[in-house]
């Protein structure tokens, strides 16, 4: 049974707008940092933004700053990725991520190994 679930990617015009959904199935996953990387074709996968388990603090990498917004709704089990003036070079499969390591800083949450739980990915698709 998949812990966190992806939803939410498609295809769309640069400058468009696009909210990607992750599900996670377990209420621990409340207190979990949660993340968002991305992965493009022949590329490593990078990370994109955090989330501390509160929601009180966001990280993101310099590329999507003032472009994304991360956000969590523990009543819902849910986090969010709103993604706005999307570019062709944000073309990835985005990837959920979940992190039980509270005793890390923030920026910490930049690494991958970090993450203890990751989802199967939605395609993010921008056209010029």
């Amino acid at each position: 049974q998949a812990q966190l679930v992806e939803s939410g990617g498609g295809q769309v015009q640069a400058g468009g707008s696009l909210r990607l959904s992750c599900a996670a199935s377990r209420r621990t996953f409340r207190t979990y940092g949660m993340g968002w990387f991305r992965q493009a074709p022949g590329k490593e996968r990078e990370f994109v933004a955090t989330i501390n388990w509160s929601g009180g603090n966001t990280y993101y990498t310099d590329s999507v700053k003032g472009r994304f917004t991360i956000s969590r709704d523990s009543a819902e089990n849910t986090v969010y990725l709103q993604m706005n003036n999307l570019k062709p070079e944000d073309t990835a499969v985005y990837y959920c991520a979940a992190s039980g390591r509270n005793y890390i800083g923030l920026g910490a949450y930049s690494q991958r190994r970090h993450y203890d739980y990751w989802g199967q990915g939605t395609q993010v698709t921008v056209s010029s």
